[in-house]
């Protein structure tokens, strides 16, 4: 299924890849982000989502992303209805997608999906009468998470007086079918001086389609499948797991687990002093796999924990300007609720 997406606009639509966004609409998601702060830290309530509904329909295993969204959307006020296994829903009956899109559009005012088929959750949207979010087809793309990652990026940048337009970045590991790095590379694609290193091991290289589009967009990268060469002068290391579940066979996947390490002695040997860490998560902490060791929790470097935080913002972000909210959340009156805004 071929996409086309032209310019931005947010309100009643659907999330389904990052190449939706330009430099514009990432500045006003990461303003509107900025503008939330008091909201996700409990220093301040709103009910400006009162009433309305949320379906999370996950149908991949899911912690960070699926209880970021629906806590993203309880704190405007908003309540969440999840289904977290294809086994409980008609679908393992043999009902279609459209059926499904249908009816559970009708029970909602916002969908997010995780589907584990390519072009699944955009198939989804053509049928819903509510606004969709992607929240993972497959190997696809992940664009919420590909916003999170680069509004950490910047923050983290920020912190140490850098800028993300001149970044030198590290994507580590399975770059084949990591879907949060095939967005990431996407939404990196809009600042012409990033470099990137695309770390791999040969069999799981960055697709091609995306290495030509980094050739297209003159962005400087190269790739290598030595990880100390990957990780020295850069500013970010952006650590993946072997997507097992894409692999057709467990040995198979085996045959990659451990060779994409990074541990607080090959940090301290290779990086510079204030390169920060980051990965998607889950990460892969089994002896065999390890991809970022236990001994790195107490670097300072170690933003994956911010990142979790900055992806609540992020996604209370899209929720506001999806819904046609974000100007309504700083009102103090109880009476202002999404459906007094809804015509």
């Amino acid at each position: 299924m071929v996409l086309e997406f032209f310019a931005m606009e947010f309100l009643g639509s659907n999330i389904l890849s990052i190449d939706q966004f330009d430099r514009k609409d990432i500045d006003l998601v990461f303003k509107t982000a900025d503008s939330l702060f008091p909201f996700a830290s409990r220093q301040k309530i709103t009910r400006v989502l009162q009433g309305a509904i949320l379906s999370n329909m996950f149908f991949e295993p899911s912690t960070r992303t699926r209880i970021s969204f629906g806590s993203a959307f309880n704190m405007l006020g908003g309540e969440v209805r999840e289904t977290t296994e294809v086994e409980a829903t008609s679908l393992s009956k043999g009902e279609s997608l459209y059926d499904t899109s249908r009816v559970l559009s009708g029970y909602s005012d916002v969908i997010v999906m995780r589907h584990p088929d390519v072009g699944s959750v955009a198939e989804f949207a053509e049928a819903s009468r509510v606004p969709v979010i992607n929240g993972g087809d497959g190997d696809n793309e992940h664009p919420s998470q590909a916003l999170l990652d680069l509004f950490t990026i910047q923050k983290e940048l920020e912190s140490h007086k850098k800028d993300i337009s001149s970044a030198r970045i590290a994507l580590i590991g399975d770059l084949k079918y990591g879907r949060a790095v095939h967005s990431l590379c996407k939404i990196l694609m809009l600042y012409e001086n990033v470099s990137i290193k695309l770390v791999s091991p040969s069999k799981l290289k960055l697709p091609e389609f995306l290495v030509s589009e980094l050739q297209k967009k003159s962005i400087s990268f190269i790739e290598t499948s030595d990880i100390k060469e990957g990780i020295s002068d850069v500013d970010i290391l952006y650590m993946t797991r072997i997507q097992e579940e894409r692999f057709d066979s467990s040995s198979e996947a085996n045959k990659y687990k451990g060779l994409m390490s990074l541990n607080q002695d090959i940090y301290t040997k290779n990086c510079e002093p204030n390169t920060v860490i980051m990965h998607p998560l889950p990460r892969d902490s089994r002896a065999d796999a390890n991809e970022l060791d236990d001994d790195l929790n107490q670097n300072p470097n170690l933003a994956i924990y911010r990142q979790t935080d900055n992806g609540l913002l992020i996604r209370m972000a899209l929720f506001a300007l999806i819904l046609g909210v974000s100007d309504k959340i700083h009102e103090t009156s109880s009476s202002v609720n999404w459906f007094s805004n809804k015509s």
